[in-house]
């Protein structure tokens, strides 16, 4: 049995798209640019917030280190404002967290999302101390799909990283996972497609939560 599920935070355990793509819209605005929508903010996000923001910015037609700059300081002072704008567990996340805690298997977040912003999104949502370990993008330590971070949540709770499932939406989650050398599910309720997905030869494609719960349990 698997003791330890590691999920990705955005388009995983969390609908985020509204609040990414409001964000993008506020620094844009200020800039005096052109929108993106929430179709263009699932291509955008999984790589950090400066890579979503250059990607809204190369769309927008200013690619200038300048506005660059300015749109990385306009975002961070209104992200941490604005980061649980419309924000919601996806439908059957909460009951597959409830099923994996009841089984005696720890749970993580891991996530290319400011750190203090993770921490404040898992807990407004679900509460302080209802997972075992949340990580966000911290100095010093390399972003997904880097395994550095999932490892050391690994090694926080004493879990060896083939006993792990690691759990995401993009291609970046994927990566992470498999340069962990944890048993990697591609979830599809989140940003990106199927294609996508299986190209990177996931251990378990879900549909739906539950049917992470029939992978880890063995159908129960």
């Amino acid at each position: 049995m698997y003791q330890l599920a590691v999920f990705d935070l955005d388009g995983t355990l969390l609908n985020t798209l509204s609040a990414l793509t409001w964000c993008t819209n506020l620094v844009l605005g200020d800039l005096g640019l052109p929108p993106v929508d929430t179709e263009d903010t699932k291509k955008m996000v999984g790589d950090g917030f400066r890579n979503q923001l250059r990607r809204a910015l190369k769309k927008a037609g200013d690619t200038s280190e300048e506005t660059f700059r300015k749109a990385e300081a306009l975002y961070r002072q209104y992200f941490p404002v604005h980061c649980l704008h419309e924000v919601v567990p996806y439908e059957g996340i909460p009951e597959l967290l409830e099923e994996m805690k009841a089984r005696g298997m720890k749970i993580a977040c891991f996530s290319n999302k400011p750190d203090a912003q993770a921490v404040y999104n898992i807990e407004s949502i679900f509460g302080p101390g209802y997972f075992d370990a949340v990580r966000g993008e911290i100095d010093g330590i390399p972003r997904k799909p880097d395994p550095a971070g999932a490892l050391r949540i690994a090694e926080q709770l004493g879990v060896r990283p083939e006993n792990c499932l690691y759990l995401g939406d993009t291609n970046t989650d994927m990566r992470t996972g498999q340069n962990a050398g944890m048993v990697t599910v591609a979830v599809l309720w989140g940003f990106r497609g199927r294609e996508e997905l299986e190209s990177f030869h996931p251990a378990f494609i879900a549909e739906r939560p539950s049917d992470v719960a029939d992978f880890a349990f063995g159908g129960k």
